[in-house]
């Protein structure tokens, strides 16, 4: 196992009706707040009311329109508002999209330059605002890391911007603010979460059981109540198990003790980049075409391990359990409603060589990820989901 430092500082507030402590602990920070969120189905389903009537007496200022994949343009705007305004705080009311780009706001607002320049060089951190986060969406575990992935529309650069001042203060997570999403942000969601816990538990080191168990439980979580919540969206144990899940998938809990690039992830980055699809939609695609192609000799106990102790495949042939465990994840993604080529999502094969050139050198794909990739073997994955 290896050495790791564990400090996750974030106050979560899960259950039903925990939105209700917002207004002690926000006023602790100001009265001068930044809401951010997105295209606006908070207003819908009422999540919005809610809050405004929780803030009630507070100075609250909006940066509404937040993308799918978060843009420089938006950080921009909320950068000027907080400047403008003397922001004391920022809630960030949404998925991880809006948390990220909340998070690029709070450090941005402390910095003269561009906001990009933080996300090329996260020395230049040096403060950030407090960040609260109502997470209606769960997929990202935004709301308990310290992460946030930016998109440049003007250089198609998908990158993540990094430091220990970013994790946001606290986090209210409601299950039944998850209710209300379409089916297809559902599937979409638990994509992701599986992918991140696949990026951890696919890695080089294979020494830290007790991070391998943990890792599979929370696989099995998914899998079990991804299908669930599709089909009955008020199910609270459904919900309240994905939301969990979620978070702990990216706190760094299920990193503990192996650590590591990740490899699809950098990929996808690139595929959304380009041409804008649901990132949870492009991990689908991607994940059982990576476990084919890195299935060898040296990764094949590992896939197995999988295998048996999530799926339940038990074989004398570890190659077939292998095999036969990518086959049971590709054929939960297809379960879920998910897409299983990049041409049922319009994209061709016309920029997979740029792609491929620019997902190797943003990430740690040709040194540290669980199989070093080099450009040819990425714009082959990619070929292969067509």
């Amino acid at each position: 196992m290896n050495n790791y430092n564990f400090r996750v500082p974030t106050d979560i507030r899960f259950g039903k009706g925990q939105i209700s402590c917002l207004a002690d602990e926000i006023g602790k920070y100001g009265r001068r707040v930044l809401l951010t969120y997105g295209g606006g189905s908070i207003k819908r389903t009422g999540v919005y009311d809610s809050v405004l009537k929780v803030l009630e007496g507070f100075e609250i200022y909006e940066l509404s329109g937040i993308e799918p994949n978060p843009k420089v343009t938006s950080v921009r705007e909320g950068v000027r508002i907080c400047k403008e305004k003397g922001i004391d705080v920022i809630l960030a009311v949404g998925g991880g999209s809006c948390i990220d780009a909340s998070k690029h706001i709070a450090c941005a607002a402390f910095y003269d330059g561009d906001p990009w320049d933080l996300v090329l060089d996260n020395s230049l951190v040096k403060k950030a605002l407090p960040i609260f986060t109502v997470l209606t969406i769960c997929a990202t575990g935004s709301e308990m890391n310290p992460g946030a992935v930016i998109s440049n529309e003007e250089t198609r650069e998908k990158l993540e911007i990094n430091h220990p001042l970013l994790y946001p203060t606290l986090s209210v997570c409601d299950p039944t603010y998850l209710y209300t999403l379409p089916k297809s942000q559902t599937a979409a969601g638990t994509a992701d979460i599986i992918s991140h816990i696949f990026e951890q538990y696919f890695q080089p080191n294979d020494g830290a059981y007790l991070t391998d168990r943990l890792s599979e439980a929370a696989l099995k979580t998914c899998f079990k109540y991804g299908p669930i919540a599709l089909e009955e969206p008020e199910n609270y144990e459904a919900r309240s198990n994905l939301m969990w899940t979620s978070t702990i998938a990216l706190n760094h809990l299920l990193t503990f003790g192996k650590g590591g690039a990740w490899s699809v992830h950098p990929i996808e980055h690139v595929l959304s980049a380009f041409y804008g699809i649901t990132h949870g939609v492009g991990l689908a695609i991607l994940t059982p075409a990576w476990m084919r192609y890195v299935l060898n000799k040296d990764t094949e106990k590992r896939f197995a391990m999988y295998a048996r102790n999530v799926w339940g495949i038990m074989d004398k042939n570890e190659h077939y359990e292998a095999l036969k465990g990518i086959e049971m994840t590709e054929e939960f993604f297809k379960k879920m409603g998910l897409p299983g080529t990049l041409s049922e999502v319009g994209i061709d094969d016309s920029q997979f060589s740029e792609m491929a050139k620019e997902a190797v050198r943003t990430s740690g794909l040709q040194s540290r990820s669980y199989v070093k990739l080099e450009t040819e073997d990425v714009e082959k994955i990619l070929r292969s989901c067509l």
